[in-house]
């Protein structure tokens, strides 16, 4: 349903996953955190950042006690929550969540992986947003490269 865009028929749905996962599965189980992941990027695309939020980190208390700070899950949890942040203005509170991202993403998959590339590329966009051109452009300039360098290789 959400990939369809019909945002409303699926929160019902994503709710009630949440919900029996929960309760068969407990709070902390991978599952659980990914519908929590789930139902907050939902949100998040209906513009309920504020119930977005509480699941976001809700997720992300629960990947950093299950899977450590550098855990892959982690990592996107800690993305996701600086995407929500950064588009409720906070840019502030957006910059050392995609720091710490960028961080554990080069440690855990490296400087090419796509995950890595596209937290590099928004705390490029989000440097930029807080007037930081210098520091934000070449993070934006050098995905973009490793973009074209892909497609070459491919093509």
């Amino acid at each position: 349903m959400q990939s369809k865009g019909d945002l409303a028929a699926a929160e019902p749905m994503y709710r009630e996953a949440l919900e029996v996962s929960r309760g068969t599965l407990g709070d902390r189980h991978p599952s659980t955190l990914s519908f929590l992941n789930n139902l907050g990027a939902l949100l998040q695309d209906k513009g309920d950042l504020a119930a977005a939020e509480m699941l976001y980190r809700e997720a992300l208390e629960g990947q950093r006690e299950t899977h450590g700070s550098r855990h892959p899950d982690t990592l996107a949890s800690i993305n996701n929550l600086g995407v929500l942040l950064g588009d409720k203005g906070y840019l502030a509170a957006a910059e050392p969540l995609y720091r710490e991202a960028v961080e554990g993403l080069r440690e855990t998959l490296g400087n090419r992986h796509q995950d890595t590339l596209t937290t590099i590329n928004n705390l490029g966009v989000l440097l930029q947003s807080k007037g930081n051109h210098a520091a934000g452009e070449p993070l934006c300039l050098g995905v973009s490269l490793e973009a074209l360098d892909r497609h070459r290789v491919h093509a």
